[in-house]
């Protein structure tokens, strides 16, 4: 809880702060690096600059802001931080953050806050952020240290050497690598939806870490992963990471994967399931369907997908029954594009059930396709091969009749089926 004091003095700073989020954190990195190279190898140093959009550039100070605006005004649901709180936790996790790297990165980021503000950040005002902080640090520290005791991980030697066992070409620009423990070890149990970091050597000295989502479910003896090829948009530069990965990395080659982490994650329930996803989201939705389809194959799904074409999407060489779901699990694969294929739909009218447990990733403007068919689509106007024929009319066209209305109370579907055996068995011809 927040002091009645400092509550008083963020509320009157939290506008202007939050305004300069992004130089207090563009402050803030070099500042620490230059004092800490060794806590280079714990963050996306491709992020911090204009890569992928550098999202990691603004995570530091946009926390500390986020947590203040809860604090002074938690809402209906007080605990709403929560679900920022453990996305934050996992990522830390995943990387080996440890409880005494806090007061380092604390240090430096409200050093960046007076040399930002200037003259602005009194004594007070350094106490009420310096309070802030350290309310979300310790919330941090005691959700980071419950996955590091549950899994009997120590952060200092985070990481462990695996062997790629196959290197599979999934799309244009995505490769899956599978991979088993170097050491013979056991592959740790995971929860479908997480994801590994993975960390590599570039020429430059400085280790890389990046997080991938684990494409197939547990008990596999292995973990997959996809690495879609990071190109640079708008003068940014590619990603490191997977141009080493894509170019250097092949069969029987080794990398340094942590232990599984994530909070986006499927629900142990079994009620239905709604899976959205984009691109190369397509991968923890594969580590969902993968699990259900083994431990649940009854379980109702609805899956939409939507990608730029059937060459970027990847995970499309799955088995038939992740790929084309049966007809309790109906699937749209969506294609974006100018022209509107025969079968789409307009984006947003996918029919979705109440009690559906959403799990959606973020997707551009695209359209549905409906669900598939075991055959062509009828064009209009043309009668079903089935549907108004009674038996013996199969030899004789002049026997058609207008198709028929279904009874009140008839099943649908078992007429149908009943008159396609009776038109498969043999008859005689008529007189």
């Amino acid at each position: 809880m927040l002091s009645t004091a400092s509550a008083e003095v963020v509320r009157a700073t939290l506008p202007v702060v939050r305004e300069h989020a992004v130089r207090i954190t563009g402050e803030f990195y070099p500042s620490m690096f230059a004092a800490h190279p060794e806590l280079l190898d714990l963050f996306n140093q491709g992020n911090q600059g204009n890569q992928a959009g550098g999202q990691q550039r603004v995570a530091p100070a946009s926390a500390v802001v986020a947590f203040a605006g809860r604090l002074l005004d938690p809402g209906d649901d007080p605990g709403s931080f929560d679900a920022i709180a453990e996305r934050i936790a996992h990522k830390h996790v995943s990387l080996g953050i440890r409880a005494e790297q806090y007061p380092i990165v604390g240090r430096h980021l409200m050093a960046a806050v007076g040399t930002v503000l200037g003259d602005a950040v009194t004594p007070e005002v350094a106490a009420a952020w310096d309070e802030v902080y350290w309310l979300l640090a310790c919330r941090l520290i005691a959700a980071e240290a419950r996955p590091y005791q549950r899994g009997g991980i120590d952060p200092a030697v985070l990481r462990r050497r695996w062997r790629v066992v196959k290197r599979q070409d999934e799309a244009v620009d995505a490769v899956s690598f599978t991979l088993v423990p170097d050491d013979g070890g056991a592959v740790p149990d995971f929860l479908p939806g997480q994801y590994v970091s993975v960390a590599v050597d570039p020429p430059d000295g400085h280790r890389r870490p990046r997080q991938y989502s684990l494409s197939q479910g547990p008990v596999r003896g292995s973990l997959r992963i996809v690495v879609r090829r990071v190109r640079g948009v708008d003068g940014a530069p590619d990603g490191a990471v997977s141009d080493h990965l894509h170019d250097h990395v092949h069969t029987d080659d080794t990398l340094l994967v942590g232990p599984p982490a994530g909070e986006n994650t499927l629900d142990p329930g079994t009620g239905p399931v709604l899976l959205v996803s984009a691109g190369i989201g397509i991968t923890p939705t594969a580590s969902m369907l993968d699990h259900l389809a083994r431990t649940q194959p009854t379980r109702r799904v609805v899956v939409v997908h939507a990608d730029r074409s059937a060459d970027h999407h990847a995970r499309r060489r799955d088995p038939p029954d992740l790929r084309r779901p049966r007809r309790r699990r109906p699937a749209h694969l969506v294609r974006d594009g100018r022209r509107r294929a025969s079968g789409l739909r307009r984006r947003g009218r996918h029919p979705v059930e109440r009690g559906h447990h959403r799990l959606p990733v973020r997707t551009g403007a695209v359209h549905a396709r409906r669900p598939c068919r075991s055959a062509p689509p009828r064009p209009r106007g043309r009668p079903h091969p089935l549907r108004g024929l009674r038996a013996g009319d199969a030899r004789r066209p002049d026997r058609l009749t207008p198709r028929r209305r279904r009874a009140p109370g008839r099943t649908p579907g078992v007429g149908r089926a009943r008159g396609a055996r009776r038109l498969a068995a043999p008859h005689p011809a008529p007189p």
